[in-house]
This record gives structure tokens, sequence and C-alpha cells, in this order.
């Protein structure tokens, strides 16, 4: 069994190689890969629980600021994915307004990424890990806004529970006029290890049970 440190000594003892017998790119991927199914890495489960775990996510849209417009722009979204219990749903769920950058953008265009990454609650950085190594998980969440109608009887379940968790929403929305939406999910990358990243389905990503 390949340990972290085991696995670096084979990749660089892989690439000594190539200096005398050629590159071998099927040989790193299967190192890669044999490292993977040892570690019993799960894409979907890592996605669920990166967004769990976050209170927030970067979010990208593209820009209708005169200044910008056109642009990618990014801004920072508080978000939660919480049942009344506290236990996760999958659903991303967060506020916006349109006095800040997101809101203007989705109402043009309402496609937007969401970023998570496990440096979000430290653990890298605890570990030794820089941010931008592919051992420091992240996930990319592509989809598009979509507002709650107020008189949907999902709506106040999930704004309680979005408040349970962000107790300052209850000054923006009285304040900024604030409002919940969601993100209906097209698409998700997951990085999580060398030999970059993975495709995940909205259903794989639902059916983790946390």
């Amino acid at each position: 069994m390949y340990t972290c440190p085991a696995l670096l000594l084979a990749l660089v003892f892989a690439f000594g190689l190539s200096q005398t017998q050629g590159y071998s790119p099927s040989e790193d991927a299967r190192i890669i890969e044999e490292y993977k199914r040892e570690m019993g890495l799960n894409h979907a489960k890592i996605a669920r629980q990166l967004v769990h775990r976050a209170n927030w996510a970067a979010v990208g849209s593209i820009s209708t600021n005169k200044i910008v417009e056109s642009y990618p722009m990014v801004n920072i979204v508080s978000v939660d994915d919480s049942d009344a219990n506290g236990n996760s749903t999958g659903k991303i769920r967060f506020l916006l307004t349109d006095l800040d950058f997101t809101g203007p953008d989705w109402e043009k265009n309402n496609k937007v990424t969401l970023m998570f990454s496990e440096e979000q609650t430290l653990h890298c950085k605890d570990n030794g890990k820089d941010p931008m190594e592919p051992t420091c998980a992240r996930s990319m969440i592509s989809g598009q806004v979509q507002r709650f109608d107020t008189r949907d009887s999902s709506y106040k379940p999930a704004l309680d529970a979005y408040i349970k968790r962000h107790p300052a929403a209850l000054n923006w929305i009285k304040a900024h006029n604030f409002y919940l939406c969601e993100l209906i999910i097209r698409n998700i990358f997951v990085l999580d290890f060398y030999g970059g990243p993975h495709q995940v389905t909205s259903s794989d990503y639902y059916a983790i049970q946390l």
C-alpha cells in the first residue's frame, strides 16, 4: 500500500526512469489510480462534505457592472444546505440582493459557478497542505440561480434553516431586500487528488448520505 510520501517517491522514481527510458504517462496514471483506490476517494461524497461544512462559497458570474461589463466577476455568498435538523440536503441555498454584484448579474445571465475548498475550514493549513495542492480538495459546482417563491411551501423551512446558520441574515432581509435562492446544479467538478478533476453528476451528488 502506498502512503502519501511513498506515492511521491514512486512518482519521483517514475520521473527518474523517464529521463532514461522515456516518459510513461500510463505508468503515472496507474500509480495515481492505484493510490486513489486505496484511499477510497468518493468524489461525490467529497463534494457533499465540502458543501455541508462550508459557511460560504466563492461565486463567479458574468458581470453587468459597466466598469467591467462581460468580465467574470467573483463574490462571496453565505451558503447553507441544511434541513430543519441541521442535516445535509445537498441543496445549496444563499441570499442575494440587487445592491450587490451577483444579484444584477444573475438576472441577466443566471449561469454561475460556486467554488468550495477544504481550506475554508483551515483543514489544509492545519495539515501542512497548500490550498492550491490537489490534495486540498475543492469542488466547482455550476448551475443556474433560482429565486424562491415566497408562497411555496418549501420557502419558510429553507429560510428558517438558513437563518439558523446565519442569524445576521434577518438584518440583511429587513434592511437590504435580500431574497433566498437555490442553485439548480448542472455540473460538478471535484479535484481531490493528483491526476486532474473528476466530473460528478447531480444525481450521484444528491444520492450521497452524510
